[in-house]
């Protein structure tokens, strides 16, 4: 496990945090295809945190993409470097998210990321930043849909529906398991939104939400719970 330090120079106020995001926007690329869905390997990322104690962990976990099995994993634990501010929480995350994917013993693929790419009010949401930090395609797939509206998608596993601001489609709302509420599908970086959402849905045989994603969320929960009860081992 990688112990994270907040790096230097890293932003300290909203006004800062707003400029880096207008600045990094400028590098997103929305036209290339990415990977090929159900095809190669396709990564997990995801954080937990325990503001008490100041202490964010992050997970990587890589996933073959035809069998979903897992085939390498890896997590850091650090400071939180941002405080809540909502369209801000990548800030809270990147640095952990970071070492972890540099941690991992193989390239990750495709990346997917708990939450929002383009589908973010700057339109620069967590996997957007990941994306154009790494150079890695990468999609957000998120719970709910943030401050955007929507069509109710048909009930067939499959359906879905644009994710609106205005008359701009920022993602699409995505019937995973039929009858079930949608996962929220937005392009990050250097993925259509196509695409997005077929690798999506090979991420989800059985449950609404990702494989990837449930499987990071397991393992960074582990891995502060481990940091938390070997902080109090030591005090």
């Amino acid at each position: 496990m990688r112990i994270v330090n907040i790096p230097a120079g890293w932003p300290a106020t909203e006004e800062e945090a707003r400029a880096v995001q207008d600045e990094l926007r400028t590098g997103v690329v929305l036209d290339e295809p990415g990977p090929q869905p159900g095809t190669g390997y396709v990564t997990g990322v995801d954080v937990a945190y325990d503001d008490e104690r100041d202490v964010v962990a992050a997970a990587a976990v890589v996933l073959d993409a035809v069998s979903l099995d897992v085939v390498a994993e890896a997590t850091a634990v650090g400071r939180i470097s941002f405080p809540y501010v909502p369209g801000l929480l990548a800030f809270r995350e990147i640095p952990t998210v970071l070492a972890a994917l540099a941690a991992l013993p193989r390239p990750p693929g495709l990346v997917v990321c708990d939450g929002y790419g383009v589908a973010h009010p700057r339109r620069f949401g967590l996997a957007s930043h990941l994306g154009v930090l790494t150079g890695l395609p990468t999609i957000g797939v998120a719970k709910n849909p943030f401050t955007f509206a929507y069509d109710d998608p048909d009930a067939p596993r499959g359906s879905a529906s644009p994710l609106l601001a205005g008359d701009e489609e920022v993602g699409r709302a995505l019937r995973t398991r039929a009858g079930v509420k949608p996962v929220f599908v937005s392009v990050g970086h250097r993925v259509t939104l196509d695409d997005a959402c077929a690798h999506t849905l090979a991420l989800t045989p059985e449950f609404r939400l990702p494989e990837t994603t449930r499987r990071a969320d397991s393992l960074c929960r582990r891995a502060l719970q481990e940091t938390l009860q070997e902080a109090t081992i030591r005090h």
